[in-house]
């Protein structure tokens, strides 16, 4: 939270201590009509000698912050808050500055891991959407945040696309990504049922692993194709990245590691592939009896590239949560083979469906590609909006694939339903854009040359909005802390709604009286600030117009 909530939370917590009570201090949204916050903490000590003190002490602490109204003493110790709108409307910013320096931990953010030779497919499109938002967010409340897209550029499935290339005598010089990404299924299925193929290809990725020249050039150029086709997609989808490491980059570290982890007993064979001693069930397998190297493997040489290389106190990786087991194992490892002792978390999710709750195939069953998801959502769009220049309506497509995203908590599934996610209606990143809008218009409308506010004449709509308002830290603190970026979507929302009902309620633009509308002008300002700066925590990008 900000710095007086800061400040209140830590004075309380001090009463507590001065009784040696280990309390964790929480302000959280009141349930009851016409109160903001409540704090639940004296409850439990409400048959205690401490009590009458504990509870006078506390209510003078919050009386005494002045961002409550008064509040009484009760026997329960059950405290409900209201804000008092006069601090508010002189207190409330919202801006980035609020919130910078407030935390100083250094966080890889791992996310996106495409596959070269592969299109961006729908199922990408959650870790990159929170991926990102939680890279924002992170990055917004002060923490030092960088991503690594973590490319599987590596591996018998490269073997795979060079061993057709050869097969079928295509010139790597005259390959295009279009035609790579046919390849790719065409050298999978091959794989699986030509023996002779299969062969070469182990044969091939086993000369790869030996730095052979020539193949090392082929390799070379296919990752140059895939990384500039998927450089042009981030473009178009809103998406870039600090780092573009991928598994080769780690690839040489692999023997080495391996080599110190027999020589100290923390992995030990097993009918000839190589297993960790440490004792778990089921056993986590470190390389094949064949020697090739597992997803495992690449992933704790990373550790200890980044670790050499990058420097951080935490990664997050932002996998679906099919991909659980292997972080446990992966994590376990890290401890085990005492890689180093840094917060290592798996930010895992559900998965995205099309409207009737399928895996989203295109038309001849194949893997929905990302491009053309936003490409059928951008022709939707336009369909109701060709008035509307066309880099704006892109912005608008990337608004409703990110916030229909984000809004979903991020361990369910959820359908994609085109119809309903660009709705102007609703929870969706068309209407919380045209609210912005809509502030951003009467602010150029109206010409005021005093924005203090003097005195207040607020209705119950104009308190609302406020209190919502206020309440953005504690929605940023709560999406930080539980690396969930639904609770800011949902907020979003909420004030774009609150802010709507404020808009209609009256005629803004006709009020004469300049200290009422000075009061309009301020909670309409705080407005625009606070959801762009949402907005942006989130990924989206607040358009113009519309």
């Amino acid at each position: 939270m900000n710095n007086v909530f800061n400040n209140l939370v830590a004075s309380l917590s001090e009463e507590f201590k001065k009784h040696e009570l280990d309390e964790r201090i929480q302000l959280s949204i009141s349930k009851i009509e016409g109160y903001d916050l409540q704090i639940n903490n004296l409850v439990k000590y409400n048959k205690s000698d401490l009590f009458n003190e504990l509870q006078e002490n506390i209510i003078e602490i919050i009386n005494n912050s002045k961002i409550f109204l008064p509040v009484e003493k009760n026997d329960i110790g059950f405290l409900n808050l209201s804000f008092n709108h006069i601090y508010l409307m002189k207190n409330i910013t919202n801006t980035r500055i609020d919130f910078e320096n407030k935390h100083n931990s250094k966080i890889i953010f791992d996310y996106g891991g495409p596959n070269i030779g592969k299109p961006l497919h729908v199922g990408h499109m959650r870790t990159l959407n929170i991926g990102r938002s939680l890279y924002n967010i992170h990055s917004f409340i002060g923490n030092e945040v960088v991503s690594d897209i973590h490319l599987g550029d590596w591996g018998m499935p490269v073997a795979q696309i060079i061993t057709f290339l050869e097969k079928e005598d295509i010139e790597i010089n005259k390959l295009e990504a279009s035609e790579l990404e046919i390849i790719y299924p065409k050298a999978s299925e091959e794989y699986k049922q030509n023996k002779e193929f299969k062969t070469r290809a182990q044969e091939i990725n086993k000369l790869l692993n030996n730095n052979d020249k020539q193949l090392l050039q082929i390799w070379e150029s296919i990752k140059n194709i895939s990384i500039k086709n998927l450089e042009e997609n981030f473009a178009l989808l809103g998406h870039s990245f600090d780092y573009w490491l991928g598994e080769s980059d780690v690839n040489s570290l692999i023997p080495k590691m391996i080599e110190e982890l027999l020589k100290n007993g923390k992995i030990i064979y097993d009918d000839n592939a190589l297993i960790s001693a440490e004792d778990t069930e089921p056993k986590i397998l470190i390389t094949k009896s064949d020697g090739s190297y597992l997803y495992i493997t690449t992933d704790l040489a990373t550790i200890l590239f980044r670790q050499k290389n990058i420097g951080y106190d935490k990664a997050f990786y932002i996998v679906d949560n099919r991909q659980s087991l292997h972080f446990e194992q992966l994590f376990s490892s890290i401890k085990f083979f005492g890689f180093n002792n840094l917060e290592h978390k798996h930010i895992s999710y559900g998965t995205l469906n099309d409207s009737d709750g399928n895996p989203f195939k295109t038309r001849d069953g194949g893997t929905k590609p990302l491009s053309e998801l936003f490409q059928e959502t951008y022709e939707y769009i336009k369909k109701f909006n060709n008035l509307l220049d066309e880099s704006i309506i892109s912005q608008l497509t990337n608004s409703v694939l990110t916030y229909s995203d984000l809004i979903t908590n991020r361990k369910t599934d959820y359908k994609f339903d085109l119809e309903k996610f660009t709705n102007v209606n609703g929870k969706t990143g068309i209407y919380v854009q045209y609210s912005q809008v809509r502030a951003r218009k009467l602010l150029e409308n109206i010409e005021i040359k005093n924005n203090m506010v003097n005195h207040l004449n607020l209705n119950n709509i104009d308190k609302e909005l406020l209190s919502k308002l206020y309440l953005f830290s504690y929605f940023l603190e709560q999406s930080a802390l539980l690396n969930e970026p639904h609770h800011l979507a949902n907020y979003l929302y909420e004030i774009s709604n609150l802010f709507n009902q404020f808009y209609e309620s009256e005629k803004i633009s006709e009020i004469d009286e300049l200290d009422y509308l000075s009061s309009k002008i301020y909670i309409t300002n705080l407005f625009l600030t606070t959801s762009q700066n949402v907005m942006l925590c989130l990924g989206i990008v607040p358009v113009s117009k519309m």
